[in-house]
């Protein structure tokens, strides 16, 4: 059983806004100022927005053995 590149494309996309939203909350409570939420959203908007997220292509190729989409 395997993923189909659109899926395995989507969790490693996830995989990375993830990482960068918890990269994003230990700088802001690092940096130990108060912060609105505002600010954190923002802070979390730009982290993902730097992101290199290619767009995946789906094809409606049939592809021999099981594949979960």
């Amino acid at each position: 059983m395997s993923f189909c590149d659109h899926c395995e494309g989507q969790r490693f996309d996830r995989a990375q806004v993830l990482r960068a939203l918890r990269e994003a909350r230990a700088k802001i409570r690092k940096s130990g100022t108060a912060c609105s939420a505002d600010d954190a959203f923002a802070i979390a908007i730009e982290a993902v927005r730097t992101l290199d997220i290619p767009h995946l292509e789906v094809l409606d190729d049939v592809v021999d053995g099981e594949v979960i989409h």
